[in-house]
């Protein structure tokens, strides 16, 4: 398993990155949906945790073969998605990922929003990530892939009319105000021979492109959604899940079997498939929903 812990700046209060964070992510879900692929949320529901108090949990797949490598796309099926669960007990949440036919692979995220520069060497409260294992992750100077680059959202061009905030200059983490940081600790693990390091490598870098590229709109986004409170960003979050699993079941059925005649957690591999998963070393079984996770413990299902 590689573990990871990524730092990520940004000029906002926790308090204000709440409503910008499920704006952001609500939009940018509607956006990536479509030609079959893209982000269906299957429910998204307040819940109770007795350690982390009142919290939201929402369960989403993911449909994304054609955004996979040519090498990752040789032992996947042709339908297949990813299982998102995220528990948001903000300023804490716990993310975990599954592929359900591939019980050796796992990513769980979990993630502290405080009102510093990333200075806190021990957020997790358990024990420091070792400094080899820490990146931090400019929006301002680190590059992300030139599909996802727009001027409008490069925080170096970027002014709030709003808060007055912008654009941002190099060193601008060591003086700004407000700053707030996102400590995100990534556990990935892909336990097939001949694959594990190939595919973990892999995996941190579309996280890294992932936080790097969301984080960013988040920002750039703020005149859109500052001043919202959290009831009005929540109807907008709900009117975007609507518009956005239309256009992902619409594709699907256009692309392949309807997704919502598919069992939450079922394989959809073919003989062939599953021939090569086993001489992999893989044993496809059928996963069963998960039960909240207590504390920092593992989920007993496989899954930002």
């Amino acid at each position: 398993m590689l573990m990871k812990e990524y730092r990520i700046c940004m000029p906002l209060t926790v308090d204000e990155y709440r409503i910008g964070q499920l704006y952001m992510i609500s939009k940018h879900s509607c956006e990536q949906s479509g030609d079959g692929e893209g982000v269906e949320v299957v429910r998204n529901e307040a819940e109770m945790h007795p350690q982390h108090g009142q919290g939201q949990l929402t369960e989403k797949r993911i449909y994304l073969s054609s955004k996979l490598p040519s090498w990752v796309r040789s032992f996947v099926p042709r339908f297949f998605y990813v299982t998102e669960k995220a528990w948001n007990f903000y300023p804490y949440t716990i993310t975990e990922y599954s592929v359900s036919f591939i019980p050796k692979f796992s990513i769980r995220i979990d993630t502290r929003f405080e009102n510093n520069n990333g200075d806190n060497v021990n957020v997790f409260g358990d024990m420091p990530t070792p400094t080899e294992n820490v990146s931090f992750l400019d929006i301002l100077s680190d590059p992300i892939p030139e599909k996802h680059y727009k001027e409008s959202e490069d925080p170096s061009h970027w002014m709030s009319t709003k808060t007055g905030r912008g654009p941002l200059k190099q060193g601008w983490r060591d003086d700004h105000k407000p700053i707030m940081c996102s400590y995100k600790r990534v556990q990935c693990s892909f336990e097939v021979y001949g694959f594990q390091t190939k595919t973990e490598d892999f995996l941190h870098k579309a996280i890294r492109d992932i936080l790097l590229v969301g984080h960013r709109q988040a920002v750039t986004w703020i005149d859109e959604w500052h001043g919202l409170s959290l009831d009005e960003v929540r109807e907008y979050e709900q009117t975007m899940q609507e518009k956005t699993n239309s256009k992902v079941k619409s594709n699907l059925c256009n692309t392949g079997p309807p997704a919502a005649t598919r069992p939450a957690f079922s394989r959809s591999i073919s003989v062939t498939d599953e021939r090569s998963l086993k001489k992999m070393g893989v044993t496809t079984v059928d996963m069963s929903d998960s039960t909240l996770p207590n504390g920092h413990s593992r989920l007993h299902s496989t899954p930002e």
